[in-house]
């Protein structure tokens, strides 16, 4: 029987931390669903579109991985796809509290749904989104945060330059 996973989130931008994951969970499960959460209440860095091109051009070589764009309640989305279970990464303790009052409420909503978490590989357990976004927004070199293919467009769209 094939099981299906997904690894949720807002992706703004990637991650070398979320490829990561990405990788584990994909050679953990037949197929991993990568699902670029859009939340119309938020203003991200990056469009929808952007953050999925991004995800596909830096897992590009793995073969049983589908991006994908969602909304709504994840518990819900992974009902309507047969999803086995969610796989979040986690790089600290303070990460736990709120990913496991998500994995609580997602399983309640959705009974067979599980949630597995991954811990970030040591490189990256201080890296997220909202660091890289900062780094790059001050002229700071992210090329140890994120894909090497998609560097440039970060860093064209995120540094404010001094007029």
């Amino acid at each position: 029987m094939e099981k299906t996973v997904i690894c949720p989130g807002s992706f703004d931008p990637v991650t070398l931390g979320h490829i990561d994951i990405i990788k584990r969970a994909a050679n953990m499960f037949d197929k991993v669903i990568v699902g670029v959460f859009t939340n119309e209440k938020k203003t991200p860095s990056f469009s929808a579109e952007e953050r999925i091109q991004f995800l596909k051009e830096s897992t590009a070589g793995i073969e049983n991985v589908e991006i994908v764009s969602y909304s709504g309640l994840l518990a819900q989305y992974c009902k309507e796809r047969k999803v086995d279970a969610i796989v979040k990464g986690l790089r600290a303790v303070s990460d736990f509290e709120y990913e496991f009052q998500q994995a609580l409420t997602n399983k309640r909503l959705n009974p067979q749904l599980e949630t597995i978490f991954l811990t970030a590989e040591s490189e990256s357990m201080y890296l997220s989104s909202s660091m890289v976004r900062t780094v790059a927004s001050l002229g700071g070199d992210i090329s140890n945060f994120v894909p090497e293919m998609i560097h440039d467009r970060i860093v064209e769209r995120l540094y404010k330059k001094e007029k």
